[in-house]
């Protein structure tokens, strides 16, 4: 009897295909990465652009150790959930990866990322809640930084990676999802870097919306309002770049961490002060803990621009995050916002020594989030909710709220 592929041990298996052959496949499910899931006799094939329960035709064009990745061919029995992208350059562009996802699937599909992400990793079986929506599924993304390349003939393309390749670029004359005053300002930014750029290599073009306008210098100074209070910071500088869901998103955290027995916040890597300034009206204190001078400075500056008198900015060490901290976590909460990489170890055994009452754990990576919060379940803490916020429609990205109780 013959084996299937599935029989043979991955290690001994050999490559099950021939480059650019062609296959009629089942979509099962898509990764965190957007691409769509296939099994062929057990191998695993993915495929950019297709949506679960559909049946595509594919071909392959890159084999793995043990998988295979394939270009979509046509789409053979659509999806009830496909529509139509609102981008002529969707299928090419690495920007995007649901234009093709009504957007009430994308939300669905995204807390289920987050679930599964804590499934796996963390292995707590816990369901987060509906994805709370952006008011704008596109024109929402109020920062764009397009790539280009210097080549002999001057800059070529100015836009985005193209799908699949990791350093071809493809021009991008107007991106449906940033805002309307960024496409407004575009092509005139890319005239003046055809014509003004000096360097001898390629770079990334900076368009910022801001209550300024469109500013395009990474060091100017602008400004943002979330809520009742305003935020200014270097324009290349990192600051969440969805305003018209950001406000609602804070509001969350803030309720998250408020408590009736709770005094005190303490928002770890705190920025340029968002959440501790957000949340001012809510606790008789709150203390931000960066370990940037830069950003402890414009934290110090955003609390005295709102006329804050209980915020304090201290500036942390990596080893000593909460030594300066003027009262212990009897009655307090803690809010964490780190970067994609998430905390380390160290960080996270500081924090649970610091004892909070709460910790409410902001993530734009669900996986990182996730190895994290099972270290902080190991250190006596409990899951209450996950809360995902699409703050990135049309990507496979997603914005993870995850609120712990000691």
């Amino acid at each position: 009897m013959q084996k299937s592929m599935r029989d043979v041990p991955k290690k001994f298996r050999p490559t099950p295909y021939e480059y650019h052959q062609e296959l009629s496949l089942a979509i099962e499910s898509l990764t965190n990465l957007g691409q769509g899931v296939a099994r062929d006799n057990g191998w695993v094939i993915l495929v950019p652009g297709v949506l679960p329960g559909e049946t595509v035709q594919a071909r392959i064009y890159r084999n793995h150790k043990n998988y295979s990745d394939a270009d979509l061919l046509k789409v053979l029995e659509p999806s009830p959930q496909r529509v139509t992208p609102s981008c002529a350059l969707f299928e090419t562009c690495g920007g995007c990866q649901y234009q093709h996802f009504a957007y009430e699937g994308q939300l669905e599909w995204k807390r289920r990322h987050v679930s599964d992400a804590f499934a796996r990793i963390a292995g707590l079986e816990f369901d987060a809640l509906p994805t709370r929506p952006s008011p704008r599924p596109y024109g929402y993304r109020s920062k764009l930084t397009p790539h280009f390349q210097k080549g002999p003939e001057g800059i070529g393309e100015i836009g985005f990676l193209q799908q699949g390749r990791r350093r071809a670029l493809i021009d991008v004359e107007h991106c449906p999802i940033a805002t309307d005053a960024i496409n407004d300002h575009l092509p005139s930014a890319r005239k003046e870097l055809r014509e003004n750029w000096t360097g001898k290599r390629g770079g990334t073009l900076l368009l910022r919306d801001t209550m300024e306008g469109v500013v395009t210098n990474p060091e100017e100074i602008v400004t943002e309002r979330v809520g009742k209070r305003v935020f200014q910071f270097k324009a290349g500088e990192f600051f969440q770049n969805n305003p018209f869901l950001l406000g609602s998103m804070v509001e969350y955290v803030v309720d998250q961490a408020a408590g009736t027995e709770i005094e005190y916040l303490v928002d770890a890597y705190c920025g340029s002060g968002l959440f501790a300034i957000s949340a001012s009206d809510r606790f008789a204190q709150c203390v931000g803990v960066e370990i940037s001078a830069e950003a402890a400075q414009w934290a110090r500056a955003n609390a005295a621009i709102n006329r804050l008198s209980n915020c304090e900015f201290i500036l942390g060490s990596a080893s000593e995050v909460f030594e300066e901290v003027p009262f212990t976590g009897e009655k307090a909460a803690l809010v964490i916002d780190p970067p994609r990489k998430g905390c380390d170890q160290d960080f996270l055994r500081q924090a649970i020594a610091f004892e909070p009452r709460r910790i409410v754990y902001v993530s734009c990576d669900p996986a990182t989030q996730a190895r994290d919060v099972e270290f902080l379940l190991k250190g006596g803490f409990h899951v209450v909710n996950i809360q995902p916020f699409d703050l990135f429609p049309q990507t496979r990205h997603v914005e993870s709220i995850a609120t712990l109780e000691r």
